[in-house]
């Protein structure tokens, strides 16, 4: 079996779900690690050290490690800031590398940052490389403009990672295509394999969840789960809250999971504290809670206890939260973009709407509060679908047939035909360059 190592600079498999910079890249690194271990792989996962406290190697799982990597100073460091830590990062997982006494066949890179890391990983030691961006510089802009923080450069270096990657891993059709249309992406250098969901750690529980958090049976409670930034659009959800309210007479309850642990108690986030003074402007005190960061374990209380889900982000390269929702068979209600337009099935497993429009997503829940019996349908078909077609297992399982094809066209001398020799770019490491 390969051994694989994992690149993702600022997502650590370890992180608290919802807390700051903590979202889906997270849950796709431990879960990918953890299924590529059961399935025989070794599998180490390089992480920037972003405390003191940290050990340098965690063994985590069996057959799975954490590495903390010391680029930068040991504490938190917004992901937008961390680009000049990566050439740190590149020439201590080199090193740490060569210290081995197996040695890596593939590195996967996660973020176009971990990518830069995994190019020079590749130039030293020959080793291939594959890419999972997550999310794209250019269609990130677009949709944040000024708001987002990343430097200028990020596109170019995105675009030589496409170039430079022996294979690409889009989230979802749309992902691949944004690739192609913004960055000139070849094709046939794309594989396209979606985020999933673990069976184990995810399924319906409704009645036991429902009393474990104290809601009446006849509650309609909505369910908003994810990191608090703008571009999640945790503000249009609670709007629709109040045009349910004032428009639909329907008095439903929001639960809004994610950020900080318990709020109040801590320093709260700008976006946080903007959300709750929107909740609080507009009469909904008692109608929306805020109930901050959930271990990973108690997630299938909230998705199973409520009525519905939503997400409305104005930007998703994936989106994994409906595939969790729908893993514990609760309807859907998504933003039409990115991912989210593949995973949810108009009126089979929930609904799609416009992000940043309040009024439609209201009339959404407003048709599911009317029809409980449909909703449930929706909720019974998404969790066949989930379990058909989302599964960590089957999404490892891909990913590992992707590795071999890369670690067989290496050993086999296919290469592309704009590498530069390892000689050189160890040259340059050795230099401090």
């Amino acid at each position: 079996m390969l051994k694989i190592a994992l690149v993702s600079d600022h997502a650590s498999p370890l992180a608290a779900p919802g807390s700051i910079d903590c979202g889906g890249q997270n849950v796709y690194v431990a879960q990918l690690a953890c299924q590529l271990a059961k399935l025989g792989y070794e599998v180490d996962v390089f992480t920037r050290r972003d405390s003191a406290l940290q050990k340098q190697v965690v063994r985590w799982k069996r057959n799975v490690r954490v590495i903390h990597v010391p680029a930068g100073p040991p504490h938190y460091v917004p992901k937008e800031r961390l680009l000049p830590y990566m050439d740190a990062f590149a020439r201590f997982m080199i090193l740490f590398a060569h210290g081995q006494k197996t040695a890596y066949d593939v590195v996967h890179a996660n973020f176009f940052m971990s990518g830069m890391v995994a190019e020079r990983v590749r130039h030293a030691l020959d080793i291939p490389y594959v890419i999972t961006f997550h999310a794209l510089g250019l269609v990130r802009r677009l949709s944040q403009g000024a708001a987002d923080g990343f430097p200028d450069e990020r596109a170019a270096i995105e675009s030589r990672l496409m170039r430079d990657a022996d294979r690409i891993i889009a989230e979802c059709p749309q992902d691949r295509l944004d690739m192609e249309r913004h960055y000139g992406a070849e094709r046939d250098r794309i594989d396209i394999v979606p985020c999933g969901f673990d069976p184990e750690e995810l399924w319906p529980m409704r009645e036991r969840a429902r009393r474990r958090l104290g809601l009446a049976p006849d509650q309609f409670v909505v369910l908003q789960l994810g990191r608090m930034v703008p571009r999640k659009g945790v503000d249009n959800v609670i709007e629709s809250v109040a045009v349910l309210r004032d428009r639909h007479r329907i008095d439903a309850r929001l639960l809004v999971v994610g950020g900080e642990t318990p709020p109040g108690e801590l320093h709260n986030s700008p976006e946080l504290e903007r959300l709750m003074a929107l909740s609080a402007a507009l009469g909904l005190q008692d109608r929306v809670d805020f109930v901050g960061q959930k271990a990973r374990s108690e997630l299938s209380i909230y998705y199973s206890a409520a009525d519905v889900f939503v997400t409305t982000p104005w930007y998703e390269p994936f989106g994994i939260t409906p595939l969790e929702a729908m893993a514990c068979a609760t309807p859907v209600v998504g933003a039409a973009v990115g991912g989210i337009k593949t995973t949810i099935q108009e009126g089979v497993t929930g609904y799609l709407v416009p992000p940043k429009q309040p009024r439609a997503l209201a009339e959404r829940l407003a048709l599911l509060y009317r029809n409980p019996a449909y909703a449930r349908e929706l909720g019974a078909a998404g969790w066949r679908r989930v379990h058909r077609l989302y599964t960590w297992r089957s999404v490892a399982e891909r990913i590992a047939a992707i590795y071999e094809k890369a670690a067989g066209d290496a050993r086999t001398g296919v290469a592309l035909p704009y590498r530069r020799p390892a000689s050189a770019q160890l040259s340059q490491l050795n230099q401090g360059r």
